[in-house]
């Protein structure tokens, strides 16, 4: 069997859909500090919305409405995300 480029990008995609939501559930319900919570949650929803994204793409038909809205909220997702990453990522030196 041969693979095309659309279906290892779909598998791709999904793997990542499943990393995320485990990442988005570990935090949820298996963490306890709040930083590694927040970390947690911000990964997993970097992955997801990645995933959809990839998903969107590699699709065949044509967008639907609920295609064209993920394509619009997903990279301002994936901007928030990785913004509080950034500000989470170093504690604060202290004086």
């Amino acid at each position: 069997m041969t693979w095309s480029i659309d279906q290892f990008a779909t598998g791709v995609a999904w793997a990542a859909a499943a990393v995320g939501l485990g990442l988005v559930a570990w935090g949820w319900f298996l963490e306890k500090g709040p930083i590694r919570r927040i970390r947690l949650l911000d990964c997993g929803l970097v992955l997801l919305s990645s995933a959809i994204l990839l998903r969107i793409v590699a699709q065949e038909k044509s967008m639907s409405v609920l295609d064209w809205t993920m394509a619009f909220l997903a990279p301002l997702f994936i901007a928030a995300a990785l913004w509080r990453l950034a500000r989470t990522a170093c504690p604060p030196s202290g004086p």
